[in-house]
């Protein structure tokens, strides 16, 4: 994960990418789930419309491969603007679930 960060910020960097605000990053990454949701949907069930080709199984893997990207990208310069890394909330989320789930399961 931290060479694609780095990638990330050098390759956004560059185009001046980075620049936008939390506020305006996260519109961007609501942005990017919407079409996530729109890849999965077509991936797992179809499009059902006259107006877009049908497209085979693997570029509608592509195509989702590289919406998880786009979400991974501004999630990775959300990171970077709050001082910390990809790698250092997975272990925070991992400790979390630990902690709160230490006990068991409680149904």
């Amino acid at each position: 994960m931290k060479h694609f960060e780095e990638w990330v910020m050098q390759f956004y960097g560059q185009r001046n990418w980075t620049q936008y605000g939390v506020f305006e990053r996260m519109g961007f990454l609501m942005e990017e789930t919407g079409e996530l949701a729109q890849a999965v949907r077509t991936y797992e069930i179809g499009r059902d419309r006259p107006d877009e080709a049908v497209k085979a199984e693997p570029v509608l893997k592509e195509e989702l491969m590289g919406e998880l990207g786009d979400i991974l990208a501004n999630l990775a310069i959300l990171a970077d603007k709050y001082g910390f890394t990809l790698e250092d909330a997975a272990k925070a989320h991992q400790e979390k679930l630990l902690k709160r789930f230490e006990a068991g399961p409680t149904n």
